[in-house]
């Protein structure tokens, strides 16, 4: 996760519903594991409060990347190797985002605690400290799609060429091709959009942010359904949106943009 410019930009306010925790949650392996199962199978770093403190110069208003109603991310600096804190340019960049909600905070674990692929954000660990959600993800200096496309920071800045536009599209479109063919995880991301694309600094393609995501049913064609519609006007399929029925492949092309 990262950002490109020091402008602090709010989150899209355009959801078409927000779903309780318990529809948001739901996925087989967190029905049959604790929640402290789960987090020790993930194969992420737990991080002390202390230590992410250290790595974000203690949160400064100087390291906060973004903010909105998903929370606050702040850039922040580890050792490649031992994960400590380290001083800024001397180790990893990384993105450390406060969760507004532990369900929001443990969706993400679950599911990027799990899958791994070229183009789905890097979740590096978490920290889960009195009332502190904390994630850490791999820093992405060129920040998000929606940047680029929408809220350039100077008018002079160059918009993104047809060529790099091409790379980020295929990027993102084998990220969501993995999620929606995934074999051993069947769920429904339900909220892609500009946003949800971060760029590294060669502008590759990878998709994050999976509170929104659920655990759904399918049937032979791939086709499956929620009770509760979530997503963001303009991406959602329309057939989604009135019935709550995800259809391959017109459901993926539609979110697609």
């Amino acid at each position: 996760m990262g950002c490109c410019s020091s402008t602090q930009l709010k989150a899209d306010q355009s959801s078409l519903h927000h779903a309780n925790s318990s529809d948001r949650v739901k996925y087989e392996g967190l029905n049959q594991r604790s929640e402290e199962e789960v987090l020790q199978s993930s194969n992420l770093k737990m991080f002390s409060y202390k230590e992410l403190s250290l790595a974000t110069k203690n949160f400064h208003n100087d390291s906060l990347v973004l903010e909105g109603g998903f929370g606050s991310v702040y850039k922040g600096w580890i050792d490649v190797h031992t994960f400590a804190p380290a001083t800024p340019r001397s180790g990893q960049a990384i993105a450390v985002k406060r969760s507004q909600g532990h369900t929001d905070w443990l969706t993400e674990i679950i599911y990027l605690g799990q899958l791994r692929h070229p183009n789905l954000v890097h979740l590096i660990g978490y920290c889960f400290e009195d009332k502190h959600h904390l994630l850490v993800y791999e820093f992405m200096q060129c920040g998000s799609l929606e940047n680029h496309l929408f809220k350039r920071s100077t008018s002079d800045e160059a918009p993104l060429s047809w060529k790099l536009r091409l790379k980020i599209v295929l990027g993102a479109a084998k990220g969501l091709a993995f999620l929606h063919n995934n074999q051993e995880i069947k769920f429904i991301y339900r909220d892609f959009k500009p946003s949800k694309i971060l760029l590294d600094s060669d502008f590759n393609a990878r998709i994050y942010g999976f509170s929104l995501a659920k655990n759904g049913k399918f049937d032979d064609r791939g086709n499956g359904s929620t009770r509760v519609v979530i997503g963001t006007n303009g991406y959602a399929a329309p057939e989604y949106i009135g019935t709550g029925k995800r259809r391959v492949p017109l459901f993926r092309l539609c979110f697609f943009g």
